[in-house]
Parts: C-alpha cells; sequence; structure tokens
C-alpha cells in the first residue's frame, strides 16, 4: 500500500450557544465553518505488531501518546474493523492545541473518514458516528468538512456555497482547557437554530450570534480582553468572535487586502503571539 496524504482543517465555530446539560456533557448547538488552515496527515500501511504515530511540526510539542488518533486505532482494532493491519501515521502539527480549533478531533475524523472511504474499515454511516462519538463529542463534526450548522437535536445539516470569509486567527501564549470552561458555563440559552437554513451563515446573521463561552474566557484572561479590542477597534473585521472554548480568536473579512493588511498589523503589536490568515472553504 503506498502512502497517503490528507488534509485535517481547522474547525470554525461561527456560533456557539449551551442549550443544556446530560449528566456528563454540555448539550450545544452551533453554526460550523472550516479553515484551509491545516494539519497535513500521512498515512501508509506497515509490517509490523503495532500501529506508529508521529507528531511532527510546530505544535506537537505537547502531545502525548494518548491522543485522538491513538484512541481511533485503538477503538478499531478493539472492534477488529482494521483486520490486523498496522498503520503509520504522521501527522504535520500546523493548527496550534487547547485553542478551540478543533485541532486533535479534526485528525481523529478524516483519519476514520478516510479508512471508511477506501473500505479499509468496512461499517456503516451509524457505526461511524458512535465511534466518533466515543472518541470526542467534536470528531463528529470532522467527518465533513462542510458548513454545518448543528441543532438542539444533535442533528447535524450541510451547506454548500456559503458566504466566504477572509480571516485572521490569532492564538495567545496559552491555550484553554476545554473541561475547565464548559465547567463554568452555568447559564443555557434556548435553541434558536433547530430550522437550518444557508442564511446562517451569512454576515447579517452572524452579526447578531455569539460564543456564549466567550465572556467566560474573557472574564479569566484580561489578555485576550486586550486582543480583541485592539482587533475590532483597530483592524476593523466585520465581527470578531473566539472559536470553541478558546484561546483562539478570529477576525472575519470580506477583502483579502484587509485581512492581509490586518495580520501584518497584529504581527507588529503582538510579536510573541502566533497568528495566521487564512478562508474559510
Amino acid at each position: 500500500m503506498a502512502g497517503t496524504k490528507i488534509k485535517s482543517y481547522a474547525k470554525l465555530n461561527l456560533a456557539l450557544n449551551i442549550i443544556g446539560k446530560t449528566s456528563s456533557l454540555h448539550k450545544i448547538e452551533s453554526i460550523i465553518a472550516f479553515a484551509l488552515l491545516h494539519d497535513e496527515i500521512y498515512i501508509k500501511k506497515i509490517k509490523s505488531k503495532f500501529h506508529k504515530i508521529l507528531f511532527t511540526g510546530k505544535f506537537s510539542k505537547y502531545i502525548g501518546k494518548n491522543n485522538t488518533v491513538s484512541k481511533l486505532l485503538q477503538i478499531l482494532d478493539e472492534k477488529k474493523l482494521l483486520r490486523n493491519k498496522k498503520f503509520i501515521i504522521k501527522i504535520n502539527k500546523r493548527i496550534p492545541n487547547k485553542a478551540g480549533l478543533g485541532g486533535g478531533s479534526m485528525n481523529a475524523a478524516k483519519i476514520l473518514k478516510y479508512f471508511f472511504m477506501k473500505r479499509i474499515i468496512k461499517t456503516n454511516k451509524k457505526e461511524l458516528f458512535k465511534i466518533s462519538k466515543r472518541i470526542g463529542s467534536d470528531v463528529i463534526l470532522g467527518l465533513n468538512s462542510i458548513n454545518t450548522v448543528l441543532s438542539a437535536n444533535s442533528k447535524l445539516t450541510y451547506f454548500r456555497k456559503c458566504q466566504k470569509f477572509y480571516i485572521l486567527i490569532v492564538k495567545p501564549g496559552f491555550g484553554c482547557s476545554t473541561e475547565e470552561i464548559y465547567a463554568k458555563a452555568k447559564k443555557f440559552n434556548k435553541p434558536v437554530l433547530n430550522k437550518p437554513n444557508k442564511n446562517m451563515f451569512k454576515l447579517d446573521y452572524l452579526k447578531k450570534t455569539s460564543n456564549c463561552l466567550e465572556p467566560i474566557v474573557l472574564s479569566r484572561y484580561n489578555k485576550l480582553n486586550a486582543i480583541k479590542l485592539f482587533l475590532e477597534k483597530e483592524l476593523r473585521p466585520a465581527f470578531v468572535r473566539m472559536t470553541g472554548s478558546g484561546s483562539a480568536m478570529v477576525a472575519y473579512f470580506q477583502s483579502k487586502h484587509s485581512c492581509d493588511y490586518a495580520g501584518k498589523k497584529f504581527n507588529k503589536k503582538y510579536k510573541n503571539y502566533w497568528c495566521i490568515v487564512s478562508k474559510t472553504i
């Protein structure tokens, strides 16, 4: 089997509402897009008793042995879906960790989808969703890197050819723990995304929405407050929003020129912070 390279795109929560809580997890609804920013995954079948997982790149340093990819392979072996086949998986990490961009979850999702599409594992989509949920709540979102509305009833609705944005993604020198941020979420919203439609991805609609985790994170990290204020006041994007549980902030622009200029200006002001100019898919 020849090696294959696939792209694992960063996830963006354009809007996020917490609508309740089960015994263990918060229930959310969200408007989701994906950025051109991606990790690169190399997969190849090998003759070995064990799988090999290697992380390289700027954001590979703090990834432990127990990660979303190792968990995926463990589940597939447990279910005997790989039929004793072993793989080497190398991931060039370009998406920062603990940023709310879903890097690890999207990696697992793309590998699972690859195995399914290439018929390396023979199962159905229902089982695919079950495996995704065992790895992490976000993994199911990465099976299709398409504009998605996650409704209160956990239904996913996909939309193509939606409005695109040029984006400036910035992250300070610290990350946010998803578990810790969600633990501080005590207020719930009424569902508003139960009738998904393409207009939800338009600028006028998105300006009226929010990420309900953002106030929690901003109250905890003053540096993020300063970043958001600078993005809004100095760079004048269409809107600025934290993605997921942070700590990445995303400024959305309608023109490439404005976004490129914003990236240069942000780099000049915050030289020690990571940032990248990208675009929604």
